[in-house]
């Protein structure tokens, strides 16, 4: 803006500012004059003063809203504080409380809900406790509760019982010496067992395992294949795992040290050699000729010494281990909870639009196959699905998609493919005219599952369509609807949905006129 402008510019504002002046002085006489022939003169004043004071307070009120806004606009925003990064595993497990909260507000399903929130409640128990958590994990007859007892020096359980005895967990608190917290040993069903209930009771033990802090499988000899599985499962928890060879009384020196190294072996660069540890728990008595027979005392302080020295030395970090990694846990059985609820409602949007799109090519049939694409492909349910996992997309970007998912299906032949499909289907007693109608619906609706699914990918993978591209995401959908058994339950409710309708619409047509 030039000089010359902005001079006109302030002497037309100031001749603006004369006239209202002027038209406010004109008012001000004008209300004097008025007041003068009704009231005495000492009260003329003060009444004027009163309505020019309510009408600048009026003014003020209605203007107070902009210009609030536009100071709030010329003060300086605050940064936005980021989240602090958390200090230890402790403060990130409790962070992924946080967020677990915030997902479990969008679950639907209360009952899914509540037990995710019970399991929640748990977790910030568990965050909250001062002790170390045990559990031993074994087959039915390696000698769990026998080493339990060993371990406190009384007697906690059955012993010597028939495999599958210990049907539920039990907890039992041990203190060591120079260990501030506490410890509980939990004794779990044991595993591999057959007959009713065994699988339960191993499910049962999983649980349990999955929340220790540290696990101990009781063995009495070398890992067989189904014990190896057990291992290799555990070891996959992320938890500290220690090997127990049990029942050394009952082989010589030579033997105990053969399966020890052969153990060692087999579970080389999962466990440390150390954590493979020999231990007798309840030895065999040993008859004297003449007297009562010997009970030999259990063998377990090699164990015992182990299992301080871990906990000295490594208690906070298995704790913290523990949390931290059930609290991923959690969150991704949320996140999973919540991601299933999505695509139920995404696949909702696109059976609603399937079925529209295939009434209205019923009613009205258009022709050409290229037309069949974009009747898959609709832009308003690419903007409700969108809407679904959060994401708001512009009407535009909506038509861009659609296009290209239509454009896909076409370069791949599948739109052509789909009608011959739908057409080889339906091998209906119908009227020609009648057939191509409903060819030509049930195939839209068709294709339209198609490329709504096609969505429903992509924005699950946070609108990116994978290493394949577009071109494998829509084939991919594609392949999977021609299935057997998918494409024989969609054309079951196709026949409800359009055929049948159609075939009731054709009965009450009027005869056609007889041919002269």
């Amino acid at each position: 803006m030039n000089l010359r402008t902005r001079l006109w510019l302030v002497g037309g504002l100031a001749l603006l500012g004369l006239i209202g002046l002027g038209m406010v002085l004109q008012l001000f006489n004008q209300l004097v004059w008025q007041l003068s022939t009704v009231l005495p003169y000492g009260l003329v004043g003060p009444v004027v003063f009163v309505v020019f004071a309510g009408a600048a307070l009026f003014l003020v009120q209605l203007a107070w809203p902009w210009l609030r806004a536009g100071m709030a606009n010329r003060s300086p925003q605050a940064p936005t504080a980021a989240p602090e990064a958390p200090q230890n595993r402790r403060e990130a497990a409790q962070q992924n409380l946080a967020a677990i909260d915030q997902t479990l507000e969008r679950v639907r399903d209360a009952v899914e809900r509540e037990a995710l929130r019970q399991e929640r409640a748990r977790m910030q128990a568990e965050l909250e406790r001062g002790d170390l958590v045990i559990v031993l994990f074994g087959a039915g007859s390696a000698g769990k509760t026998s080493l339990i007892r060993a371990l406190l020096k009384q007697l906690v359980g059955e012993v010597n019982a028939a495999m599958g005895s210990t049907s539920k967990t039990e907890r039992y608190r041990l203190r060591l010496k120079g260990l501030q917290r506490g410890v509980w040993l939990v004794d779990t069903p044991g595993i591999l067992e057959g007959g009713a209930g065994g699988e339960d009771r191993e499910q049962l033990a999983r649980e349990q395992a999955s929340r220790a802090d540290l696990l101990l499988l009781v063995v009495d000899g070398d890992l067989r294949a189904a014990e190896m599985e057990v291992f290799e499962a555990l070891a996959a928890l992320g938890k500290r795992l220690m090997l127990v060879l049990n029942k050394c009384d009952l082989r010589g020196e030579q033997e105990e040290q053969r399966l020890l190294n052969l153990l060692r072996e087999r579970t080389r660069g999962t466990i440390a050699p150390d954590d493979v540890i020999p231990a007798s728990a309840a030895p065999q008595t040993i008859p004297m000729p003449g007297s009562l027979p010997l009970q030999p005392k259990p063998e377990v302080e090699a164990l015992l010494r182990r299992i301080a020295s871990v906990l000295h030395a490594d208690g906070e970090e298995l704790i913290a281990d523990n949390l931290l990694l059930q609290c991923l846990q959690l969150g991704e059985a949320s996140r999973s909870l919540l991601a299933k609820q999505r695509r139920s409602d995404a696949e909702t949007i696109v059976d609603r639009y399937m079925w529209i799109g295939a009434g209205v090519l019923a009613v009205t049939p258009l022709p050409g196959i290229d037309l069949l694409g974009a009747a898959a492909v609709n832009a308003q349910m690419v903007v409700e699905i969108a809407r679904v996992y959060g994401i708001s997309l512009s009407r535009q970007s909506a038509q861009d998609l659609a296009l290209c998912v239509g454009r896909t299906l076409a370069g791949l032949g599948l739109i052509k493919g789909g009608v011959s499909l739908i057409s080889a289907a339906l091998t209906l007693n119908l009227p020609a005219l009648l057939l191509s109608r409903a060819i030509q619906a049930v195939s839209a609706a068709w294709l339209t599952r198609v490329a709504g699914l096609s969505f429903i990918t992509y924005f699950e993978r946070d609108q990116d369509w994978g290493d394949g591209g577009i071109q494998n995401v829509v084939q991919q959908h594609y392949d999977l609807g021609r299935r057997e058994g998918a494409l024989r339950r969609f054309l079951a409710v196709a026949f409800n949905r359009v055929v049948q309708p159609l075939r009731e619409k054709d009965r009450q047509l009027p005869p056609r006129p007889p041919q002269a």
